[in-house]
């Protein structure tokens, strides 16, 4: 285990499990004959990526009293997140998901968390609500919302956490982790009084604010009292809205190789150029390099870039 390290860079709350790659493209899982193992969920990868930015990277989450569930906190060290915070639950396995890769966008998901997750276990009681006030950012996502007792857990951190500056939600809807979409509008709508940054693409904001045109949704965000709102447009790039600032920056196009990881690179760079104290669009350019140079590779972790590989990226482009 990692030294203890207060205050944290980045504290990041949510989903931690292996991910399981085939090693072949193109073809289904049924006929893939070898795969990648590597550590896995969109809040453990954002983790990742803050640390690759010499960040002090911690994850507030739960693995199971298994072999995965070791990797995992092994991983997290070697990775540079600080695991302190990740508890090994009693009753539930370490969650696996596997992914087939048809490329350029094609890159179906299977999780395998039932009955449950252990991050879903994550409990009020679990949380170090100092760790949570001192931390320059705290990052939770939509789908520690979906069930208890991470939901109130989730809660209560934004409650601990007061509002204060870059408290930030992804809104990483994921249909299959709820009944209802109307169930996760009404947590994300709870959420939403206590952060100051949100992000997500166009159908994440429908769910989010009832608004699937980017400024409407943008704006709608901004009404909740919301600092800075982020909506990814897919190939029109991306577009953040203050309350006296619209920023719009391009996609950077890539050979895709698999997909999955770029929204948590993006992340990561987010974190990384807010703490910067970066304009709005060096944040944005440097954010979507990220992603795109994580879909390059295979696996989403592990592949996360250096602020050097991004700024090379950066200035062939300007050149």
């Amino acid at each position: 285990m990692s030294e203890q390290r207060r205050p944290d860079d980045v504290l990041v709350m949510g989903r931690l499990g292996v991910d399981v790659y085939p090693l072949q493209s193109g073809v289904g899982l049924e006929d893939v004959t070898s795969f990648g193992k590597y550590l896995g969920g969109s809040a453990a990868n954002v983790s990742v990526a803050a640390a690759k930015y010499g960040r002090k990277s911690a994850l507030i989450s739960r693995v199971g009293d298994d072999p995965f569930g070791r990797y995992l906190l092994r991983e997290l060290d070697r990775l540079g997140v600080d695991p302190r915070e990740v508890k090994t639950d009693p009753q539930y396995k370490t969650p696996i998901t596997f992914c087939e890769i048809f490329p350029p966008d094609d890159f179906p998901l299977y999780f395998y968390r039932e009955p449950k997750a252990p991050d879903l276990e994550i409990a009020p009681e679990d949380l170090d609500e100092e760790a949570i006030q001192a931390a320059k950012i705290l990052w939770l996502t939509v789908t520690g919302l979906s069930q208890e007792p991470s939901r109130a857990a989730h809660h209560a951190a934004l409650a601990a956490r007061g509002r204060r500056a870059h408290t930030i939600l992804d809104l990483d809807y994921r249909p299959m982790f709820w009944e209802h979409p109307e169930e996760a509008s009404a947590q994300v709508a709870q959420a939403l009084e206590g952060v100051t940054v949100a992000v997500g693409n166009k159908e994440e904001c429908e769910v989010a604010v009832g608004e699937t045109d980017p400024d409407r949704a943008a704006d709608a965000l901004l009404e909740r009292g919301i600092e800075l709102a982020i909506v990814k447009q897919g190939p029109k790039g991306v577009m953040a809205k203050t309350r006296d600032e619209r920023v719009e920056v391009p996609p950077h196009f890539v050979d895709v190789v698999n997909g999955l990881g770029s929204g948590d690179a993006f992340g990561g760079a987010l974190c990384h150029g807010l703490l910067e104290g970066w304009g709005l669009e060096r944040i944005l350019q440097f954010a979507n390099v990220a992603g795109a140079i994580v879909a390059t590779r295979l696996e989403c972790s592990t592949a996360m870039p250096t602020a050097a590989e991004i700024e090379e990226v950066l200035k062939g482009s300007a050149a």
